[in-house]
């Protein structure tokens, strides 16, 4: 069995799955090419055997999410990645030449990567097929054994994962660790070989600090305050256009979401006008629209609410860009909403939204812009929009961020070619395609020595010979 429902016994339970995948791993700590595209395969047939079901669980827990949304955020990525690997797993796997110096010759230098272990997963709700699954393509093209804890916020969709990877993997293969946050933090505890987290800044201090009492290496994807610069040179109506799509994508419940807008002094209101043509277009209405995300659940929603009651207390101007929010049936629709003369006071301008909620902060010139943005916490996503490559040349040298679309929004993160991950406060390490393969790796340099070695003229006894070598060694070395 590859599930932990019982909140009781989940620790012994999850140290009994853990010391499973440990023993195999021993007993085959190198697997071949073959088995690993093996489990690709079978993961691959497996995502689409069960597409329907993962859809339509993911759904229920959100009380509505469109199959649109997690057609290409989540099956589609998953598939993505898997074929990206499989293509590549031979390349990926191929032990490397090095350089080596002069003064070592004939010997020579190699570098061989080799799986770490038994690797942990722990997914968040937003995304939760992509966000438990995609790491673990990399884990197993690395050769590794793997468990994953989904997010306990959606418990159709984590049954639905356990099923599928029950009937698809033994358990010493790839296990699903379903339970509530104790369960979590038991998780946590565990001496994996590497551990992933994606979640938010201070629930990954806690896995980081739970990780470090066995000096587990961890890989912190959180979130943060990503800003959108809308520069002078923009075009406002295609700025609009794309920010409200990454904004309203899934309700606005991504890590990658533009949390903020940065809008040249006086553009204030041409931009609002320029998103509300846009959210009109994307979203004629709320109620009824099957292609609007539900906020996740009551929680969340009401969070949201007292975001918006604080930016009021604090000066703030809110304008609702679409009618129908509130509670619809069964969906918990809050409407796509702005907040003008947005301060550093609002809790909205200290917090990752989350939501359909974007402040507006006017800017003087690029440099309070870039200031601002620096004064905070480094963000996981910056987004630049306009045609001025100088000023897009400044943004770039001058912030430092998890990761840039130029002129659009989310889409660095579907790079499989390229890494994705946080910085400072918006994590640690990264991961997708051959990244995603060298972070569950260890990369093993390897010197090879010859049987006739200028070294052994620096063995002892040392006298005038051992100067002598030191000395063309300063020189040429």
């Amino acid at each position: 069995m590859n599930v932990v429902t019982n909140p009781s016994d989940s620790v012994s339970a999850l140290r009994r799955i853990f010391d499973a995948q440990r023993s195999a791993f021993r007993a085959e700590m190198n697997p071949s090419r073959a088995v690993r595209q093996d489990r690709l395969d079978r993961l691959a047939r497996a995502v689409t055997q069960y597409e329907t079901r993962l859809v339509e669980s993911i759904s229920a827990d959100f009380g509505g999410r469109p199959r649109q949304i997690t057609m290409l955020a989540d099956v589609l990525q998953v598939q993505g990645a898997i074929k990206h690997a499989r293509r590549r797993l031979g390349r990926w796997m191929r032990t490397r030449r090095l350089a080596t110096a002069p003064k070592f010759w004939p010997a020579y230098n190699r570098l061989q990567p080799q799986p770490l272990g038994v690797v942990g997963i722990i997914a968040p709700w937003n995304y939760p097929l992509n966000l438990a699954l995609c790491p673990a393509v990399g884990a197993i093209a690395a050769g590794n054994r793997i468990m994953i804890k989904p997010s306990e916020v959606t418990p159709r969709f984590a049954a639905t994962l356990a099923e599928m990877i029950k009937g698809t993997f033994a358990e010493d293969e790839i296990a699903v660790v379903e339970g509530d946050e104790g369960t979590g933090r038991a998780f946590a505890e565990l001496p994996f070989d590497h551990l992933l987290f994606t979640g938010s800044t201070a629930v990954g201090r806690v896995v980081a600090l739970a990780a470090a009492k066995n000096l587990t290496p961890v890989t912190l994807e959180l979130g943060g305050k990503s800003p959108a610069i809308v520069d002078a040179s923009a075009d406002l109506a295609l700025a609009a256009r794309r920010i409200v799509y990454g904004k309203l994508f899934n309700a606005g419940q991504t890590c990658i979401a533009p949390d903020y807008v940065l809008v040249p002094a006086g553009q204030e209101e041409a931009l609002v006008a320029a998103l509300r043509a846009a959210v009109a277009e994307q979203f004629p209405t709320l109620a009824g629209n099957d292609d609007y995300t539900s906020i996740v659940n009551d929680r969340h929603l009401a969070r949201l609410d007292s975001l918006i009651a604080d930016a009021k207390t604090h000066g703030g101007r809110i304008v609702e860009l679409a009618a129908g929010g509130g509670e619809v049936g069964a969906k918990r629709l809050f409407a796509p909403t702005l907040v003008l003369d947005a301060s550093d006071a609002m809790r909205a301008m200290q917090e990752e939204i989350f939501g359909p909620i974007l402040p507006i902060v006017a800017y003087r010139d690029l440099d309070q812009a870039l200031a601002r943005i620096n004064a905070g916490p480094r963000p996981l996503a910056l987004y630049w929009f306009g045609e001025d490559r100088a000023h897009r040349d400044r943004v770039l040298a001058n912030t430092i961020s998890g990761g840039v679309t130029i002129n659009d929004c989310l889409l660095h993160f579907a790079q499989e070619d390229a890494p994705f991950g946080g910085v400072g406060d918006s994590g640690q390490g990264a991961y997708h395609g051959v990244y995603g393969f060298r972070t569950f790796s260890k990369e093993k340099p390897i010197h090879m020595q010859s049987r006739w070695s200028g070294i052994a003229l620096l063995y002892p006894p040392y006298g005038r010979r051992f100067d002598w070598m030191a000395a063309l060694l300063r020189r040429f070395g």
